[in-house]
């Protein structure tokens, strides 16, 4: 019929209109459907106090998840572990920086992690907050005493277990930099320790570091009846190296007679720069006979040695003085000392590059050519020594 549109036309408009009127219509792009296991939570902008890592421990993954979207939220890094041993295994490998710890797992209990982690003196202060249901104070007590630092109650309240991250991080912040401050004033008082006992020119022990030295040392001996020998050792005509050379060149040969006396001194020994030219060896567990050896030695390697600095070398040799306790006449470390400077005395004025023992025939023999002789009438053998061309 005219006008009439056709009936499959018309059909097919209307199921058209129909089908339109019947659908859904389209989703827009970029429309991420939110997680239906856990809500999201608006990320925040972490402030100084709210970055670090945290470890969740939990044997229920539901409750490790919700924690960590929550905790992630603040902008803290998340680890997790779901039982107590494997705790403890990532703990020692990589120390977090605060736990939460659930209390009631199976295997090990929270309260066991707590005790071993605390107890463990390697690893640093790591703050732990407890979660658990129980409420009693009794299980509190039991958790703080284990070495759990707070505690928080489930069902969980966030804005108090924001607060308890922020003051448990606040507070391991606050040790670590008192930690550092106790390294660094222990680095400081190590280094003031050492200035205080150094030769700063030789690297030696000092005068004072060795007076308290041989007072150890010869009250150490006097205890145990072991025998205890002191050797003085003087650089010969050392004078007139500053004069001739400078008093550079006499600084490198102080440093690299210093080498020679170190190394040939054994580890329980001391040596050390005693004044000037001069010094002294500390020598325990050794009888006078071996002091004396040993100082023969010594003097032998001076005396072979060449001593360079900027612009030339030079040879020199040494005089030792050497001195032992147990002695009828050594009662005290002054004494040893005194003695030892008294055979160190002769060995200069006897014609120097030679050893001499406290009490020998040399000794002896030169004293009672010489009695009347008082220490503070010495001669200055430095000084004598600058006009000595020949030592130029």
């Amino acid at each position: 019929m005219p006008g009439e549109a056709p009936a499959g036309h018309g059909a097919a408009v209307a199921g058209a209109a129909t089908a339109t009127a019947g659908a859904r219509p389209a989703a827009p792009e970029r429309v991420v459907p939110s997680p239906t296991a856990v809500p999201e939570v608006p990320r925040e902008t972490p402030g100084p106090e709210g970055r670090g890592r945290i470890l969740i421990v939990d044997d229920h993954e539901d409750n490790i998840e919700v924690l960590r979207v929550r905790l992630e939220s603040w902008g803290y890094g998340i680890d997790a572990c779901f039982n107590g041993m494997e705790a403890l295994a990532y703990v020692e490998k990589t120390p977090p920086d605060l736990i939460l710890l659930d209390v009631m797992m199976p295997e090990i209990s929270g309260i066991e992690v707590a005790r071993r982690i605390k107890g463990n003196k390697a690893l640093p202060f790591i703050p732990i907050i407890m979660q658990t249901a129980l409420d009693s104070t009794e299980d509190k007590v039991e958790g703080l005493e284990a070495g759990a630092d707070d505690y928080i109650t489930k069902p969980i309240d966030f804005a108090e277990l924001k607060a308890r991250l922020r003051s448990m991080l606040r507070i391991k912040r606050l040790q670590e930099a008192l930690e550092e401050r106790e390294k660094e004033l222990l680095e400081v008082n190590e280094r003031l320790r050492f200035m205080s006992q150094t030769d700063g020119l030789t690297g030696l022990d000092n005068r004072r570091h060795l007076n308290d030295r041989i007072d150890e040392m010869f009250q150490h001996a006097q205890r145990l009846n072991e025998p205890f020998s002191l050797a003085m050792c003087d650089l010969d005509k050392f004078k007139s190296v500053n004069d001739t050379y400078g008093h550079q060149a006499g600084d490198e040969v102080l440093k690299q007679l210093a080498r020679i006396l170190k190394d040939e001194a054994r580890e329980i020994d001391r040596v050390g720069r005693y004044g000037g030219e001069e010094f002294m060896f500390l020598l325990p567990g050794t009888v006078l006979d071996a002091a004396v050896t040993f100082a023969e030695r010594v003097r032998k390697r001076i005396e072979a040695n060449t001593f360079t600095f900027d612009g030339g070398t030079l040879q020199r040799t040494a005089s030792f003085g050497v001195s032992g306790w147990p002695h009828p006449t050594i009662t005290d470390s002054d004494a040893l000392v005194r003695t030892a400077d008294d055979a160190l005395y002769v060995a200069k004025e006897t014609g120097r590059n030679r050893v001499i023992r406290y009490d020998g025939d040399e000794f002896n023999e030169h004293q009672s050519s010489h009695d009347g002789a008082d220490a503070a009438t010495r001669p200055d053998f430095s000084a004598a020594d600058a006009g000595d061309p020949s030592q130029r």
